[in-house]
């Protein structure tokens, strides 16, 4: 079978699994004792290696098969979750994202067997012996006894719980003088897609009748969580061998044991005045003039003649639940975003178009502003479908921060909220290096070891915060510690010893501008090369990444208490509000979310600082940035005429750009300029207006 078609797939949901393990096995560090935990990891790995074998990569299915072992032993209580174990469960995580990286390059798993991953595995099943005593172990023990009867250990008995609806129907059905079976089916211990051939067993029974109730409930079967059996209640006009051979008829079905639920053998049994079970044997007659549809019915009579025993606790049927997400190619959302920006830009030659006499024309005018709603309701719904929660980028921290912690010997935690924050995919997909680095400076020079933060009077265990949030148009990321903060003086001496600065530019600088010395690219106050850092890559990479994705970083620091880095990102780099100016005759852009104001300002009002002109506006000094210069086109206005300032903020810092005239607002399709003009770092794109003519749009955070 020709496999490559669902490689896509494959690697999607191989990348979900692996989160969620890692994400479990944290979770199992924390509480070793969890069974929802353990069950989860089981269902994971089961999963990964049922995926993987059907891909055929054979090296993958063998490690998934291992880590399936241990944790059934963990299940069953035959094996302790243990510190080792986690180590070696995470190194198993590590070789299969080695491997799911190696398929993605080259569609192939490569040649690494991880054997030595695979002998600690087995040690770790060895070790169940140590825990015989457990008495988990006695308890798979009776079961097997219980069911010792029937062929394979098919489970024989299993209590369920019937709703007044199934106890109705089957009341109906024994009326009307229908079979009601039992069915016990046992899929084969190698089967990969064990939900799969469920699937085909209830497939082929609904052809001869009514499934009343399974154990598991249906939605568990759904998502594989059940070892290799299942239990029906099943109705039919059929003779018993035609529904055998037709669950035998289902590949890789292992074993199959039925039995008629006789109506004359049916008794209850009450316990302290509450119905409790239906018993069905060969020694026990009851009345079947009680009504079902009073009680609840358990268990009935197997094949062999044995006796079925109901248990204590009861099993709730659960209505499956559909699936409400799709999986939609990037591809396909960026030609429907390149439709929706058509569309706007039809709508603004409309606008054009109509000129003066808009207003005459109230149909038209009618007509131009049904267009502009349409267009941005469709605008903000394919925004939405673009936009994915940042939790599939950070929920692979915690993990990192345990590594960290480990590598470097110090006490952390990782402290996260805003998750569920939302950014654009294409966004999304670039963020993660960035905060990565972010999170490892924090870990590497934030934190100080625990016996030095103890000497301070710190808590022992140092405190790494990722915080996300939405900010008007943009969304905040902030990483955040409780360290040592950064020492100016020290990072000052460090960048005049690599010749970054001089000593005279480093004596009239700053602190915020010394602390910004640290994204300069090569840049490192590490005295020591390591795995975690000191190569001097890291915060450069952390800028040239945001401020390609159209946003900005900057760090507070305190010495001694910590630092707080503060990405802003813009929601969208489809579509912009921007602000229209003229300069020297040529159309310009400016986004609406940088603007603070507007400032009419005469010559007289400008003063210079350092040879450069600045205004003093609300006992704030501004500088200003004349745009006629910047962009070398000659002003239209003379020296002796007001000047319109626009006001932008990046960050805390404001600066005023001195243009010829407003224009006025509109709603932009941002355009990209190719990969020939990449130099010119103040045009951001390009944008086409309604007249057909082409605006350049400015990126003010360049100018800054």
């Amino acid at each position: 079978m020709d496999v490559s078609q669902y490689l896509e797939i494959f690697l999607d949901e191989t990348k979900e699994h692996l989160q969620s393990l890692n994400t479990e096995i944290l979770n199992l560090e924390q509480d070793p004792e969890n069974v929802d935990t353990i069950n989860e990891i089981f269902r994971a790995a089961h999963s990964l290696k049922g995926m993987a074998g059907t891909m055929g990569y054979k090296r993958m299915q063998a490690l998934t098969h291992d880590m399936e072992n241990v944790f059934s032993e963990v299940r069953n209580g035959t094996i302790k979750v243990k510190g080792n174990m986690i180590d070696t469960l995470f190194k198993c995580l590590d070789a299969l994202e080695e491997y799911l990286n190696t398929i993605q390059e080259s569609g192939d798993e490569g040649t690494n067997d991880n054997a030595p991953l695979i002998k600690l595995l087995n040690e770790v099943l060895e070790s169940k012996e140590n825990d015989s005593e457990n008495p988990g172990s006695e308890k798979a023990q009776d079961v097997s006894s219980d069911s010792a009867n029937i062929t394979k250990q098919c489970v024989q008995v299993r209590d369920i719980v019937f709703d007044d609806t199934q106890k109705h129907v089957l009341n109906e059905a024994i009326k009307q003088g229908k079979n009601v079976y039992d069915i016990a089916v046992r899929v084969q211990e190698t089967c990969i897609l064990k939900a799969a051939r469920a699937f085909l067993v209830f497939k082929a029974l609904e052809e001869l009748g009514e499934i009343i109730i399974s154990t598991p409930p249906v939605q568990d079967i759904e998502d594989e969580r059940f070892d290799l059996d299942f239990n029906l209640i099943f109705i039919s006009d059929s003779p018993l061998n035609k529904v055998v051979a037709a669950v035998k008829n289902v590949s890789e079905i292992d074993d199959v044991q039925a039995s008629v639920v006789e109506k004359e053998k049916l008794a209850y049994k009450f316990e302290e005045g509450r119905e409790t079970e239906l018993l069905a044997s060969s020694e026990q007659n009851g009345n079947m003039e009680a009504t079902l549809a009073d009680k609840p019915v358990y268990v009935a009579q197997n094949a062999t003649g044995g006796t079925g025993k109901a248990a204590e606790k009861k099993t709730q049927v659960s209505k499956p639940v559909v699936n409400r997400t799709v999986r939609v190619d990037i591809e396909k959302l960026d030609v429907l975003m390149n439709l929706v920006s058509e569309l706007i830009i039809a709508k603004n030659s409309l606008v054009s178009a109509s000129g003066g006499d808009r207003g005459n024309s109230s149909g038209f005018n009618e007509q131009i502003e049904y267009l502009e709603s349409v267009t941005t309701n469709l605008h903000e719904s394919v925004m939405k479908v673009r936009m994915v929660p940042i939790e599939s980028v950070v929920n692979k921290f915690p993990r990192m921060t345990r590594d960290l912690s480990k590598k470097l010997n110090k006490k952390m935690e990782l402290y996260m909220s805003g998750e569920e924050t939302e950014l654009d995919r294409t966004v999304v997909d670039e963020i993660g290096d960035p905060l990565m680095h972010l999170l490892r400076n924090a870990a590497d020079h934030g934190l100080e070891l625990a016996q030095v933060r103890k000497e301070k009077g710190k808590p022992e265990v140092g405190s790494i915060f990722l915080d996300a949030y939405q900010d008007g148009n943009n969304v905040v990321i902030e990483v955040r510690d409780d360290g040592a903060g950064i020492n100016t003086e020290e990072v000052k001496n460090k960048a005049v010893s690599k010749g970054i600065i001089t000593a005279d530019q480093g004596e009239n600088m700053s602190e915020q501008e010394i602390v910004n010395l640290l994204f300069h690219a090569g840049f490192s106050t590490s005295e020591v090369v390591s795995d975690v850092s000191g190569r001097g890559v890291g915060l450069d990479v952390v800028k040239s990444k945001i401020e390609a994705l159209s946003g900005e970083v900057e760090v507070k620091s305190k010495l001694g208490v910590g630092s707080t880095w503060t990405i802003r990102l813009p929601l969208t780099l489809a579509i912009i509000q921007a602000l229209m100016v003229d300069v020297g005759g040529e159309k310009y852009a400016i986004s609406l979310g940088s603007i603070q104001t507007i400032e009419d300002i005469s010559p007289s009002e400008i003063k210079t600082v350092q040879n450069k002109e600045v205004i003093h506006l609300r006992g704030i000094v501004i500088p200003l940035i004349r745009l006629s210069g910047v962009l070398d086109i000659a002003s239209k206005k003379g020296p002796e005429d007001n000047m319109t300032v626009v006001i932008v903020k990046k960050g805390s810092r404001l600066a005023g750009l001195v243009v010829d005239e407003l224009m006025g607002q509109q709603e932009i399709v941002i355009k990209s300029l190719g990969r020939y003009i990449t130099k010119c770092k103040i045009i951001s794109g390009a944008t086409i207006l309604g007249d057909g003519e082409v605006a350049l749009i400015l990126d003010t955070n360049a100018l800054f």
